[in-house]
């Protein structure tokens, strides 16, 4: 590799530069969720770049592709390009509430040093933890006074793809068996279920098979694939599977309904299905929010969308 190259943000505009001053490589390509195909770069005088108009963000992670002159490829960087509207939450900045992480079976909890029987359920939750920053979150927002005090219960899943998909044998587990021992150690109300990208898609459908355990629902760039929507997904193993569910819930004559808050990154594809299912859920009379943040299908992107609205939805349920 030549170098590292750079990227910038002039307006409405995206530039990208990798060098090559020996002219070793045959192709450079971008790739990032905020695009529905890689983007490939010109070779111009011993570099190559690449212009592109900036989709509806404040910043971008991306990874470049090279590609050598006998085929093989490798990838070059991971990079975040900040445009200058963006701002980091205030929160990360926050001295955190005291507290303690333990165990409840497989699932690490996080547990205030107030005592509580509030309690939030991720899915995808060390990842949710450690790059999407929901365990500082909730201690942050607990120290600050924005929510009240609740246990944080980071879940995960082996065969992801599989389990989050609409599975009703993962639904039956989560709701009957999971919950039910969750709330005998930390405290008896249904909880908030939290989810991103299949996880919320398997929030949601745990939920609308087994409502009595949930009092609300966060879901963050949610996979509610759809036939009409969503081609580009058809050759997921479990696109039918999970086209079924939606299908579902857009037939059903009313659900069982909890508040909703779901948001979706506005240069994403999840986008338009997103739109759809919050409609829809209205529609069977769930109060639901629909907030479109400036990023796309990223940890960063869910982070940044933590505060104010898994904030806003975490006071409503839980007012007292």
């Amino acid at each position: 590799m030549e170098g590292t190259g750079g990227a910038w943000c002039e307006g409405a505009v995206l530039r990208f530069r990798y060098p090559d001053p020996g002219h070793r490589l045959a192709g450079v390509r971008l790739q990032s969720s905020a695009f529905r195909a890689d983007l490939e770069f010109r070779d111009d005088a011993g570099a190559w770049e690449l212009c592109r108009e900036r989709p509806p963000l404040w910043r971008l992670d991306y990874r470049l592709e090279l590609t050598h002159p006998d085929g093989s490829r490798e990838e070059a960087t991971a990079g975040e390009l900040r445009c200058p509207d963006y701002v980091e939450p205030d929160w990360l900045d926050s001295p955190p509430a005291p507290g303690r992480w333990s165990s409840v079976d497989e699932a690490w909890v996080w547990s205030p040093e107030t005592p509580t029987d509030r309690v939030l359920v991720a899915h995808d939750g060390p990842d949710y933890d450690r790059l999407g920053g929901l365990g500082r979150f909730a201690a942050a927002a607990i120290a600050d006074r924005r929510v009240p005090p609740f246990h944080l219960v980071l879940l995960s899943a082996a065969d992801r793809e599989r389990r989050y998909s609409a599975d009703p044998d993962y639904a039956r587990e989560l709701a009957t068996v999971t919950l039910p021992r969750v709330r005998a150690r930390l405290g008896g109300r249904p909880v908030v279920g939290a989810g991103v990208s299949l996880g919320a898609l398997a929030m949601l459908h745990a939920q609308w098979r087994h409502p009595e355990g949930f009092a609300g629902l966060f879901l963050q760039s949610g996979s509610f694939f759809q036939a009409a929507l969503d081609p580009q997904e058809s050759g997921f193993r479990y696109f039918r599977r999970i086209a079924g569910f939606t299908g579902q819930l857009r037939r059903a004559a009313a659900g069982p309904a909890v508040p909703v808050t779901l948001t979706c990154g506005a240069a994403e594809e999840n986008l338009a299905n997103n739109r759809d299912l919050a409609d829809v859920l209205r529609e069977r009379g769930y109060p639901v929010d629909l907030a479109e943040n400036p990023d796309a299908h990223t940890w960063t992107g869910w982070r940044d969308a933590l505060h104010p609205h898994l904030t806003g939805l975490l006071r409503r349920v839980w007012p007292d």
